[in-house]
């Protein structure tokens, strides 16, 4: 009889490598998945829960990112700032102000809440235009 062990990898085992997104005319969600399942390793047949085992990704283009029907100017965020009442704004002023921060929010939330999920998130390098300062680690161009 022959015994099946499952892999459970160590901190150590994991190669990190870097992937480049270009999020012109990309649909937010969408991109938002992709990527996520990037940072959480999933895409890697060695993906272990409880292991950072996900890539370093580089967005560029940030500010040119798409949603899709009535969304940027129906979309409410709202946030609390410690005084009494929300704050709140559409996705359209949003957009304006901080182009990232739209993009960021969608991959944050869907990233495991905990301290794991902000390690992950550390590894997201969101770029405003096309150029970016990562070109030495060489980040491979990523389908999405």
């Amino acid at each position: 009889m022959t015994v099946v062990k499952s892999y459970m990898a160590k901190p150590g085992d994991v190669d990190q490598q870097w992937w480049h997104v270009d999020a012109t005319d990309k649909v937010v969600g969408r991109l938002a998945t992709k990527v996520a399942m990037v940072l959480m390793g999933k895409h890697r047949p060695t993906y272990t829960p409880h292991i950072d085992t996900g890539d370093f990704v580089v967005i560029t283009n940030v500010e040119k990112v798409k949603f899709s029907g009535k969304k940027m100017s129906n979309k409410v965020y709202t946030w609390y700032t410690g005084y009494p009442g929300l704050r709140s704004e559409t996705a359209e002023k949003r957009m304006e102000r901080k182009p990232d921060q739209i993009l960021r929010d969608a991959i944050r939330r869907m990233l495991p809440k905990n301290k794991l999920g902000r390690k992950m998130l550390s590894k997201l390098k969101l770029v405003v235009g096309p150029d970016h300062g990562h070109q030495a680690q060489q980040p491979q161009p990523l389908e999405t």
